[in-house]
């Protein structure tokens, strides 16, 4: 990591801990923006990684960047993920100790990403075989499935988890992952019913509205338009272009075989989600007396199906409430708002246990089989907290109160074990400590969870006392028990000047990390989180084997009241406590750059804003509180020992002793650095940077004389050889060159032979004496013909074959012309085809016969001579249906003096019109037409020859007409 000081101006330094003014916000700030524009998103505070997102793939997660950090010191590398991921795995294979790695940040600062990033990497880079890669795909794959059913669009992230993941993977004694096990903590259940504007419920509901195959739709009852389903419209942001809702699903049903989910499983599992999306389209309205009804019968036979109820059962209990008074069950109904919120909290108890249940479930196909036999525990874990960062909103309510009491936890945590950590490497390297003065957020902890006078408290106390509590009587009750509170303020509370910005049913907490208000509506509803008797007498006799698992009938004899969220939430936060606490832990802080999710951007006032939410500057500054820099003597010296001839090139006696006479050589002056058993401890960051400055020098020097005399030799041996390889090419080529030019001789020589041989026995039957010669003459006359083809049918020339191959050539003569012929009319159009028929027939008729024929010949025949627009409209209405086949314009010569008279002459299917202008001068039937004769001169003269015995004809029998084309006729 050191090599990276000499450009510390350009990209900063890569740990923190080595700031000059560490102090300062503004610096540290800096130190991120240099870091993040040269697109190095990861920074070390001693060895907690803080990691900028990108917000664009940087290719820096390749398997040669795995095998990269694999197995290397965590600070011979640059930070990343991977160095993290390693340093926890070596640590948990060489000292037998279980580890934890903790991830925090924003939503949308990459937590889940880095998560996904960790797996891989041990995925990649630990021992396999085929129970073990069974292992790995069931960690991957447990991913998609719970982010489906776990993460939701929200307006600063389009794959936010609304829910705490705490995963353990377990290793046996050979490093490889042989089992898992997941907590999740607080899903956020009110999503189900409820989004905010530009934000989507949990992403499975799309996924199978947008996936799903056609039948299974059909089946569940569901239509692929989002726009059908109330509880996916609250947002009024069912679609989003960064989200492919198909292929999200294609990756959760895959993931789910991979887990074993079988195809029953996975169908009750669809049910459960189509039956919450039903659910949600239940409506009601008011009878006379005021009471709720359902009006959609057709959704609560959808809800009884898929969730295996009795539909009147279902109905009944949407719209009663059933108490227990004195041993009694009394049914009351509800009124149109009491129906709404009953069939509200039966959608959100539904997802929320089958959601338990699916966690339940990947746990059983992650657990390590290793446990049901002797010395099982011998298998090591390394857990992963994937969790909410600090959260404050513009309105903050109970579920932002729950994620920002469990940072409290972290944070104190946190800093104790950071502490303690940084005490016993002080009092194992024999260094006296130094106490710290630090933040100790315990005060902020105990306003929270102290019994009988804490928040949590307090709270369970209004929920469960008789008599009409309410959010505001949770609100009073609060400013009763803990107004002297330094971090608790009310509007009732506060002084004038800060009552302005608190509202009367707010109160404000001073966090580790700031101030946030918290609206106090809701408190008590989902602290309580009731779901009605007969709801639960319902769902416990579902036929649905999930909902029959996540609905026991013990509940129902249970007398005991259930804990609350609240309560909940704290006992699972304190057992994740312990869990950590037996762990070594590692630290990711995630930041987010900019809300816009925009690659580059670097927003510095919400960076500083996560800073000081994340506890960086705290962290930085208890690191910081005694020594900057330490290293093992064996690397310092090795890093250093050229800045001292004592100790250059090498030196023999024990690193320590090399170390001290390096640092007096080097002037370092005694309050500087401090010599530990193993470690040198370096007080003052621009102690080493001087250090490394000298160094870069010390390199700059030694370059340049080992430069010189390198470039000396290196061209010196590299002429050597050079001479010696031309030498020994030469050598080699002529001898090729003479051996290639003897085999051509002796070639041409049996060639030549051959031939001559050949050409003496030409004449005899084929031999070995004349075969060559033979197939000589053959293959000439063959690749000639090859070049001299004929070009088209009418190319008649053809090469003169050998005495030898008359037959054969003949033959080929007429393939070739069989099949250009073949070629010829394949190509042949239908127009064309017809074309040549008329040609054909015009040939029988006129060739020999008429002079003037050959010069016809190239003309293509043509439909018509005349348009419609150039015969008169009149003609057109008196030949009526008459089909004009043919129009020609004509020259008719009288019988008498043959006068020339322009015609028209009009064919059409019936009979020949002889047309002047706008009149019809004659018609003649087909059936008085005689003939049609020309002449076999050079004219354009033809007779039309019909019956005298036909008295409608106006003329003599033999008519003569001037005509351009008499082929056509």
């Amino acid at each position: 990591m050191e090599s990276a000081l000499t450009a510390r101006d350009r990209v900063g330094v890569q740990d923190f801990v080595l700031l000059e003014n560490f102090t300062s916000e503004a610096a540290f700030i800096e130190n991120l923006r240099k870091r993040f524009k040269e697109n190095l998103i990861y920074t070390y505070i001693g060895s907690v990684l803080v990691s900028v997102n990108p917000y664009k793939d940087l290719e820096i997660y390749s398997r040669q960047h795995m095998e990269r950090y694999r197995g290397v010191s965590f600070y011979e590398v640059s930070p990343h993920l991977y160095a993290i991921a390693d340093n926890s795995y070596r640590s948990l294979r060489i000292e037998r100790k279980d580890q934890c790695i903790l991830i925090s940040g924003e939503s949308g600062a990459g937590k889940t990403e880095a998560t996904k990033k960790i797996l891989q990497y041990y995925a990649v880079t630990c021992p396999a075989s085929d129970q073990v890669e069974t292992v790995k795909d069931r960690l991957l794959q447990s991913n998609p499935v719970l982010e489906a059913f776990g993460n939701a669009k929200t307006l600063r992230n389009d794959n936010s988890s609304r829910f705490g993941k705490y995963m353990d993977v377990q290793f046996d004694y050979k490093g490889a992952p042989v089992g898992g096990h997941i907590l999740n903590y607080l899903l956020e259940k009110s999503r189900v019913v409820h989004q905010n504007h530009g934000e989507r419920n949990f992403h499975i509901f799309y996924q199978l509205l947008e996936g799903g195959e056609d039948d299974l739709l059909r089946r569940l009852g569901l239509e692929k338009n989002p726009q059908q389903y109330h509880y996916l419209v609250k947002g009024q942001c069912a679609r989003v272009s960064s989200i492919n809702d198909k292929n999200d699903w294609k990756v959760v049903r895959r993931a789910l075989s991979v887990i074993n989910f079988n195809d029953n499983e996975v169908e009750d599992l669809l049910s459960i989600v189509a039956s919450v999306l039903h659910l949600g389209n239940v409506q009601f309205a008011a009878n006379e007396q005021g009471n709720a009804q359902v009006t959609t019968e057709n959704q609560i036979k959808y809800l009884a199906r898929l969730l295996g109820v009795e539909g009147s059962v279902l109905r009944e209990a949407l719209i009663h409430k059933m108490i227990i008074a004195k041993g009694e069950e009394l049914v009351s109904p509800l009124n149109l708002e009491q129906a709404a919120y009953a069939r509200d909290a039966l959608a959100k108890a539904v997802y929320g246990r089958t959601f338990s249940w699916l966690v339940n479930k990947i746990n059983k196909s992650l657990a390590y089989k290793g446990a049901e036999c002797p010395g099982w525990r011998s298998a090591t874990v390394l857990g992963l907290l994937d969790i909410y960062g600090f959260e404050v909103f513009q309105h903050n309510s109970f579920e932002q109160f729950c994620i920002n009491y469990c940072n409290e936890k972290l944070q104190q945590l946190f800093i104790e074990l950071t502490l303690k950590s940084e005490q016993e490497e002080y009092e194992s390297e024999g260094i006296a400590w130094e106490a710290v003065q630090y933040f100790n957020n315990k005060i902020i902890c105990d306003l929270v969870e102290e019994k009988f006078k804490g928040i949590i408290s307090i709270l369970d106390e209004e929920c469960l006392r008789p008599g009409d509590a309410t959010d505001m009587t949770f609100l009073e009750k609060l400013e009763e028990t803990v107004k002297n509170h330094p971090h608790f303020l009310t509007h009732k509370l506060a002084d004038q000047k800060t009552r302005k910005s608190l509202g009367r049913e707010e109160f404000r907490l001073l966090h580790y990390a700031g101030e946030v208000t918290y609206i106090v509506t809701g408190f008590l509803d989902k602290n309580n989180d009731l779901l009605f008797r007969n709801l639960k007498e319902t769902m416990c006799s579902s036929e649905n084997p999930i909902i029959n698992n996540c609905f026991e009938r013990t509940e129902l004899t249970d007398k005991k009241r259930p804990e609350t969220v609240a309560t909940q939430f704290k006992n699972s936060l304190s057992k994740l406590m312990e869990i950590l606490m037996s762990k070594e832990p590692s630290y990711i802080r995630c930041i987010k750059p900019n809300d816009a999710k925009q690659a580059g951007r670097f927003d510095e006032v919400l960076i500083r804003h996560q800073v000081k939410y994340l506890g960086l500057m705290e962290n930085l500054r208890v690191r910081r509180a005694g020594f900057a820099y330490r290293r093992k003597y064996e690397i310092f010296l090795q890093r250093y020992k050229s800045l001292c001839s004592e100790t250059w090139p090498t030196w023999e006696g024990r690193p320590h002793d090399g170390v001290s006479v390096l640092v007096k050589h080097l002037g370092y002056k005694q309050e500087e650095y401090k010599m530990g058993r193993t470690k040198i401890f370096i007080r003052f960051p621009k102690t080493l940077f001087a250090t490394e400055d000298a160094l870069e020098i010390r390199k700059q020097s030694l370059a340049t004389k080992i430069q010189a005399t390198w470039r000396g030799f290196y061209w010196r041996q590299k002429f050597l050889h050079m001479k010696h390889s031309a030498i020994t090419i030469q050598s080699w080529w002529r001898g090729t060159q003479g051996r290639r030019k003897a085999a051509k001789k002796k070639w041409a020589v049996e060639t030549i032979r051959r031939f001559i041989k050949g050409f003496i026995y030409r004449n005899y039957p084929r031999c070995s004496e004349n075969e060559y010669f033979l197939d000589y003459i053959r293959y000439s006359f063959l690749m000639n013909l090859k070049r001299n083809l004929p070009k088209n049918v009418l190319d008649k020339s053809w090469p003169t074959p050998p005495p030898s191959l008359c037959e054969v050539s003949q033959l080929l003569r007429q393939l070739c012309m069989q099949n250009m012929v073949w070629s010829y009319c394949k190509r042949i159009s239908p127009e064309w085809k017809q074309q040549l028929d008329q040609k054909v027939v015009a040939s029988e008729m006129f060739k020999g016969k008429k002079d003037n024929y050959p010069q016809s010949v190239p003309r293509l025949f043509i439909n018509t001579r005349l348009g419609t627009e150039e015969i008169n409209p009149k003609v057109l209405q008196v030949l009526g249906n008459e089909t004009i086949k043919y129009a020609v314009p004509v020259v008719k010569y009288d019988r008498k003096g043959y006068k020339a008279r322009v015609r028209q002459l009009l064919l059409t299917q019936n009979a020949i019109f002889i047309v002047e202008e706008a009149k019809i001068k004659q018609r003649i039937d087909y059936a008085n037409l005689t003939g049609i004769s020309v002449s076999s001169l050079s004219d354009s003269l033809f007779v039309l020859h019909v019956r005298c015995e036909d008295n409608k004809q106006k003329v003599e029998p033999h008519l003569c007409h001037s005509l351009s084309h008499y082929h056509k006729c």
